[in-house]
């Protein structure tokens, strides 16, 4: 026995050492227009939002984790990217027929992790552009997910509200029928084809837009820009939630059966507009097709998580969920969501949503999940998705790895772990403008324009003078202390500024 002892010790540390080079599977889910109050576990009554409460219960729910942008595009490009997207022109909200934001050769959150052995895949919403420009969409549809490091991908192109309504897989329109269809045409510039639109023909739509929205109609529901032929791959919104989650499970499912990990991004299109939640879904709250559309959003983490289960590959994943923006009620569709609302905050304590300078445009749900790894509690840390390429990457164990190249992703991956209460120091917020947060102090600088976007009825943050609060005391951001701490708000104007003009040396 004293002569195994010797062996014994070798092979216990033989296990660990392995456990610890071990990587995770990593999921990250992304909702779209998921406002911190949204979920159940940040403080929602009037939805219920189990699977992702589950996730909370089970892992670290942040009180202070951000989406880089108040708005959708450039927080994705951020997220990938490592870097604002306020440093780079094109990167606003895409159209539906932009080219590819994300350039080939460019290190994305996916490349790094490609790097490091991963499986990459995209299943959801893209909207980050495809293709060179002029893009034939009976073709090869290039560039796009593929060239920017992810294996696979099954995409919205762009938004449900946005031309075209077709899926894409890798480089091609799903269900395109060249012998029965015509050919599939986009045009944001003017109308083509012989389809109705919704301006021309109200009578035709089961749902109407409350602002812009008024172009070519497909289901029933009117969109931005003008589109014709390709009718058999033609989407049914009502089918999307389901499409989508099948295409990321049988995505787990087939890497399970591999010996490499895997890196899924599923990025739901839930609960942007138009919201046409399933008919299993509508009425499960009293708030109607929004209320309903984050019941679908949450069956969807469910089914992912159930895939994980029935796997045993739940304690081998990182699960991260989260937003890429603020929430946002009526975004251009009369679906009831300004009358049904009630007493429901989607922002949760912040002030402001989509499209606001206020905490409420970013701060966003953000949990980590990771059954033996990850400590179940709550983080008030300041974490941010832009720094997930960086974080990641360390975690991945990427072995070559200029940090220049994701030039504003910080490692933040102890404070993700769980293993540290602190994260970032500074994060500039991204909406019409930029604020900085430093610590609990959020600077807002003077800014031209209104004060409320009136088709949305959101509070922009915008005041010629200026704004500064301090979120320790004044979460909701409604005592401007900017005139009581001019030294305060002149230091982080020149932070800010600072942050603005680092860029100059990574050129």
């Amino acid at each position: 026995m004293i002569r195994l002892l010797p062996l014994l010790a070798l092979l216990f540390v033989g296990n660990v050492a392995h456990a610890a080079d071990a990587k995770p599977n990593i999921v990250l889910v992304y909702a779209d227009d998921l406002g911190y109050g949204d979920v159940s576990a940040y403080g929602a009554t009037r939805v219920k939002t189990p699977y992702m409460d589950r996730l909370a219960k089970d892992g670290l729910r942040f009180t202070d984790g951000h989406s880089p942008s108040a708005t959708c595009t450039p927080s994705r490009y951020a997220m990938l990217t490592g870097e604002y997207a306020w440093r780079r022109k094109g990167t606003g909200i895409a159209r539906g027929d932009a080219a590819a934001i994300i350039q080939p050769g460019r290190v994305t959150l996916a490349s790094l992790l490609k790097q490091a052995g991963y499986h990459t895949a995209v299943v959801g919403k893209w909207h980050l552009g495809l293709g060179d420009g002029n893009l034939d969409w009976n073709g090869k549809i290039a560039p796009g997910p593929l060239e920017v490091g992810f294996d696979y991908c099954y995409l919205v192109p762009a938004t449900g509200d946005r031309v075209p309504t077709t899926y894409v897989e890798n480089h091609a329109v799903v269900g395109l029928n060249s012998k029965k269809d015509a050919p599939l045409r986009v045009s944001f510039k003017g109308k083509i084809g012989d389809l109705p639109t919704g301006k021309d023909r109200p009578d035709l739509l089961k749902m109407h837009p409350s602002h812009g929205h008024d172009m070519t109609i497909v289901n029933g529901i009117s969109r931005i820009g003008y589109m014709d032929g390709g009718q058999s791959a033609w989407w049914k919104d009502e089918d999307m939630a389901d499409v989508l989650a099948s295409q990321a499970t049988a995505y787990i499912e087939e890497r399970a059966e591999q010996d490499d990990p895997f890196f899924l991004f599923f990025s739901a299109h839930d609960i942007h507009v138009p919201r046409v939640p399933h008919a299993r879904f509508v009425g499960k709250t009293p708030m109607g097709p929004r209320g309903d559309a984050i019941v679908q959003f949450d069956w969807c983490v469910g089914e992912i998580l159930k895939k994980l289960d029935e796997l045993d590959l739940t304690d081998d994943t990182l699960f991260l969920l989260t937003s890429d923006n603020g929430p946002v009620i009526d975004d251009g569709y009369e679906d009831e969501a300004v009358t049904k609302l009630g007493d429901h905050e989607a922002a949760g304590p912040w002030r402001g949503g989509k499209y606001s300078n206020f905490e409420g445009g970013t701060r966003v749900p953000f949990v980590a999940h990771w059954p033996g790894t990850v400590e179940p509690g709550v983080s008030d840390a300041l974490v941010c998705q832009i720094d997930f390429p960086h974080s990641l990457a360390r975690l991945a164990g990427v072995k070559t790895f200029a940090e220049t190249a994701v030039p504003d992703s910080e490692n933040v991956l102890p404070a993700l772990l769980g293993q540290s209460k602190t994260g970032r120091e500074t994060l500039v917020e991204h909406a019409r403008g930029l604020s900085l947060r430093w610590g609990d102090w959020k600077y807002i600088p003077p800014g031209k324009g209104p004060k409320v976007n009136r088709n949305t009825n959101t509070e922009l943050g915008i005041d010629p003078a200026g704004q500064l609060y301090n979120l320790a005391t004044d979460p909701g951001e409604r005592k401007n202390l900017i005139k009581t701490n001019p030294d305060k708000a002149q230091a982080m104007a020149a932070e800010l500024q600072r942050i603005r003009e680092a860029k100059r040396t990574r050129e």
